[in-house]
């Protein structure tokens, strides 16, 4: 056992100010993180209207029920509520001078705006969209790396209740085609270039053939990044050209937000909707709840445009917290950049993959004694197992001061399936638990829930961030075999 909750972690951590609310609103009292675990998988109702309360979730007509059909695949959520996850990503009126997010690359001079300054760009990208024809339903697509920029233009697609899709510059044209087109995008937006390290990449080639065959026509927007050009397409400031006042669709709870690509190992990828509600409410609940972020707190975790960690890196605004963006290569110039980055952003929560923190280690870093990490409070890793080592390692350098959150999640539900939080026990070679919400369970192949042995991991329980659907699958055909046939 290498740690366990502090005597005063019910004053000071957002899950703790959760159980006090519990109790104080609702008359619900857990001793500990297993017996809200277990009222959260089992009082559906309860747990999730908790949340949706908790965070005072904004609609703009009310739902008439939690759920109102519980049986999956075809769960129904929060039935006849309207709202806008962008609207809930642009901070509140005292927020508009704090920093909504800091960007650093090997491309350009680092990037920083405030929520006020954010939301002036996502309103001018708005109508900028709308000029383009970009409607409620429509899809826009994203050849961008982990910039301001793509943020700006995911808040802005969302606003008007528009579909966002992203694929990293770094793949190839048939790795983005094969994705991208399954969705008959209404734009596309593309840098032409970037620098890796101290390589300088160009595009320009990959970016006209997949211009060829996304048939985008002349919606192509060309974001500025590095020295190259792209002719014929219309420039981001063009895009952001007409000042606008901040607007919000109303959609369903239900609305598309953005599609997810998995790995595609058995065949073209399968394209994954994920939801307005949906995504609002398990973001809101996983990153204050798991990874204690609260307004003043900043994530740093590295990652593409391609990898759902980049959805919830981006949610991190959704508790008023800000983010640091990183694109480039995250090891240049040596293994000890990503702590740098995070002394100079002073970053509260990073996430770090488990071959990073190994490969630390190998190296003798002592991240703790070389950098000013007093802002730390908790350090996640995820992606691969993390060894044993790797716990003791993390313990030895951070001590109390960090809490070490082991979890592996899943592009499904574009979220932690099993994680830690401060209310938890950290064990060497373990991951913590289930996450709240998240019914998870082993089962063997007969169908058994199973513990010390093998099994299948199993969600039993329907939960909000759970897919829409794959997109173009009218009869829910593919869905349905993909997680409900066996």
């Amino acid at each position: 056992m290498l740690s366990t909750p502090g005597p005063t972690v019910r004053d000071e951590s957002e899950i703790g100010r959760y159980l006090r609310w519990l109790e104080s609103e609702r008359q619900l009292s857990f001793p500990d993180y297993d017996s809200l675990w277990q009222w959260s998988v089992t009082d559906l109702e309860g747990f999730w209207s908790s949340v949706w309360a908790f965070f005072d979730v904004h609609p703009h007509t009310p739902p008439t029920a939690v759920l109102g059909r519980r049986s999956m695949p075809d769960t129904e959520w929060f039935p006849g509520a309207t709202l806008n996850y962008a609207e809930h990503a642009l901070g509140r009126e005292e927020d508009l001078d704090a920093v909504a997010l800091v960007a650093r690359s090997q491309t350009r001079a680092p990037v920083e705006l405030t929520f006020g300054e954010l939301r002036d760009q996502v309103a001018r990208a708005r109508a900028g969209l709308l000029r383009l024809g970009v409607r409620k339903g429509d899809l826009v697509v994203a050849y961008l790396p982990n910039i301001p920029e793509t943020l700006v233009a995911f808040l802005a697609t969302a606003s008007i209740g528009a579909v966002w899709a992203a694929c990293a510059p770094e793949f190839g044209p048939r790795s983005v085609v094969d994705r991208c087109a399954q969705l008959e995008p209404k734009v596309l937006l593309t840098v032409a270039g970037y620098r890796y390290g101290d390589r300088d990449i160009d595009r320009r080639t990959e970016v006209a053939e997949i211009v060829s065959r996304l048939s985008t026509g002349e919606r192509v927007v060309h974001v500025p990044y590095g020295p190259n050009a792209l002719p014929d397409t219309l420039a981001w400031t063009e895009l952001l050209s007409e000042p606008a006042e901040p607007a919000f669709e109303p959609v369903p709870f239900d609305h598309p937000l953005f599609v997810l690509f998995s790995s595609g190992t058995t065949g073209i990828p399968k394209a994954i909707v994920h939801r307005h509600g949906g995504i609002l409410l398990e973001h809101l609940k996983n990153h204050a709840l798991s990874w204690d972020l609260k307004p003043g707190d900043r994530m740093l975790w590295f990652s593409t445009t391609a990898w759902m960690l980049w959805n919830s890196l981006v949610s991190a605004l959704l508790v008023r917290a800000s983010i640091v963006m990183i694109d480039g290569n995250p090891v240049h110039p040596d293994l000890r950049e990503q702590w740098r980055i995070a002394e100079e952003t002073r970053a509260t929560l990073m996430g770090a993959s488990p071959g990073y923190l190994m490969a630390c280690r190998k190296a003798g870093i002592r991240p703790a004694e070389e950098f000013d990490l007093s802002r730390l409070r908790q350090l996640g890793a995820a992606g691969s197992p993390l060894a044993a080592d790797g716990f003791r390692w993390v313990a030895e350098e951070f001590g109390d001061q960090v809490l070490l959150n082991v979890g592996c999640g899943g592009t499904d539900v574009c979220t932690g399936i099993l994680q830690g939080s401060p209310l938890q026990t950290v064990r060497a070679g373990e991951i913590s638990g289930p996450c709240p919400g998240v019914a998870a369970y082993a089962y063997d192949s007969e169908g058994r829930r199973v513990v010390g042995e093998l099994g299948e991991l199993v969600i039993s329980e329907p939960m909000p961030s759970m897919p829409v659907g794959f997109w173009g699958d009218a009869g829910g055909s593919r869905y349905r075999a993909a997680y409900f046939e066996e």
